[in-house]
């Protein structure tokens, strides 16, 4: 039910006028010749011939002076005044009158400028498109007589901000262009990778057995076919099974889901990159991710600099390579290769760090790798070759076996993606899938459950493959300077009020 403020009450008062005077307060269409940025790409062609032009936009600003009424309209591509005078308009000036902040209004005339040099329209008529029956809290500026602007009302809460995006984008102009940024961010990366041959696919959402990812699962039940399904917490197996049906090179845009805890730079919803390339390795992917990031930087900026919270971060290729021994000796000073497991158990332990489940010599190198390097990554950089207890989907690296051919990327202290030369032998995957199940049973909270419907497909044959995921909201974030993964959502989660 609409709350009734004194303000709603004067508007829907207004909306009951404009139907007495037979007109249509949320018409079907309003046919545009121009928007806003044209208008002004176009101003000496438009003031030279008085073309007629229809433009339309929300109404921002507006000051009445007598029978004039000046209007800022803002579209998309920024704000445009127009000016409404009564011995123009007529009885049409009527409609004027019932204008209010928020309004979507069109309206038909010539380019001009006014006294003060203003580019506007001089407009002979003027249309309501929508009548908006609840107020906008537009900010309202007072400027002293020092000159001191004081802004009043702005609409800044975080909160409500994230519960109404649409006030926030129509309001902020910054927080639209971020979004703006965001789709060409994403268009930029599918033109990379359709020019070099891949293949978009879609993948199921609902899985009837999770996986792709170290992480906790949402479970859901489909009734018609009394059956536990799960929200994908990754697209990956389902990309390898393309790759088994002879596709060779594919790519998903996903949603994906964690039933995991939110942060700055965490969300239970995320969109999510992977691609998969056939008799590729992961020396191919690294090529592949960093010419990405460094396409999206310029479709989002540019150029390849970026500035993140005072810090500049340049992604030009090529980015350099780190293995992940020499991160940790280069950050840290520890020589992991020639410390005991003791040692390393020690230098945790002062570190606060505590492993859970069973103990393992690769996932604690993890862990110290962890709270020794990843804060001081901040330019772009690739590290390599990860402890085999990482991931097992990953194949043996070739030289080292107790290694894994695995690839994350960093920078700003972030891990931006995840990488591998593919595992695909088959009974080798069935004994590290089945080894995550004990591992599972041993108190490790996040593990890979056992999916014989992927082993299935191995069996089948997958060719090498090289493969790549990554969050495409923390790339957002990165790329455009935003704090938190919420200010790159447009509808982000939130609890209830």
């Amino acid at each position: 039910m609409l709350d009734k403020n004194d303000q709603v009450i004067a508007r829907l008062g207004k909306l009951d006028k404009l139907r007495e005077m037979g007109l249509e307060p949320y018409p079907h269409q309003f046919k545009r010749t121009h928007h806003s940025q044209e208008l002004k790409d176009n101003k000496e062609a438009l003031l030279k011939t008085e073309e007629s032009i229809s433009f339309a936009g929300r109404v921002v600003r507006f000051n009445r002076k007598g029978k004039m009424c000046f209007m800022h309209l803002k579209d998309r591509y920024g704000r445009l005044q127009v000016v409404a005078a009564a011995n123009i308009l007529e009885d049409n000036y009527d409609v004027v009158r019932l204008i209010d902040l928020g309004d979507f209004i069109g309206v038909e005339g010539q380019m001009m400028e006014t006294q003060s040099g203003e580019y506007s329209v001089k407009a002979t008529k003027v249309m309501m498109l929508s009548k908006a029956v609840r107020p906008l809290p537009i900010p309202k500026e007072i400027i002293d007589e020092d000159g001191n602007k004081t802004v009043f009302h702005e609409f800044k809460d975080v909160d409500t901000r994230y519960r109404q995006r649409y006030t926030d984008m129509a309001l902020n102009d910054d927080v639209r262009d971020v979004f703006i940024k965001r789709s060409k961010i994403m268009q930029s990366i599918r033109e990379y990778l359709i020019e070099k041959n891949f293949i978009e696919v879609e993948t199921p959402t609902l899985q009837p057995i999770y996986g792709g990812a170290n992480a906790r699962p949402f479970t859901t039940h489909h009734n018609a076919a009394d059956m536990t399904l799960f929200l994908r917490v990754a697209p990956e197996l389902y990309l390898k099974r393309c790759i088994v049906g002879g596709m060779e090179k594919v790519f998903e845009f996903s949603k994906n889901f964690r039933n995991e805890g939110m942060d700055r730079t965490h969300s239970p919803e995320f969109t999510g990159l992977e691609f998969y390339e056939a008799y590729a390795d992961y020396n191919d992917m690294m090529v592949h991710f960093e010419n990405i990031y460094e396409r999206a930087c310029i479709a989002a900026n540019g150029t390849t600099k970026v500035n993140y919270q005072d810090k500049e971060i340049d992604f030009k290729v090529p980015w350099p390579r780190l293995t992940m021994v020499e991160a940790i000796e280069k950050y840290s000073g520890l020589k992991v290769e020639s410390m005991t497991d003791e040692a390393i158990a020690e230098e945790l332990a002062q570190r606060g760090v505590k492993l859970d489940g069973i103990w393992s010599r690769g996932r604690a190198i993890l862990e110290l790798f962890e709270c020794t390097a990843e804060a001081h990554l901040i330019q772009p950089v690739i590290i390599k070759d990860m402890p085999k207890e990482s991931t097992p989907l990953c194949k043996t690296h070739r030289i080292d076996p107790d290694l894994i051919e695995q690839f994350e990327p960093y920078a700003n202290g972030w891990e931006l993606g995840n990488a591998y030369t593919e595992l695909n032998d088959p009974l080798r995957q069935r004994a590290l899938l089945e080894e995550q199940e004990t591992r599972g049973r041993g108190g490790e909270d996040e593990t890979h459950p056992m999916d014989e419907s992927f082993l299935h497909a191995l069996e089948s044959g997958l060719p090498p493959t090289g493969g790549v995921g990554f969050g495409i909201d923390r790339m957002i974030m990165l790329l455009t300077n935003q704090q938190t993964i919420r200010d790159v959502q447009l509808f982000p989660l939130m609890k209830p009020e």
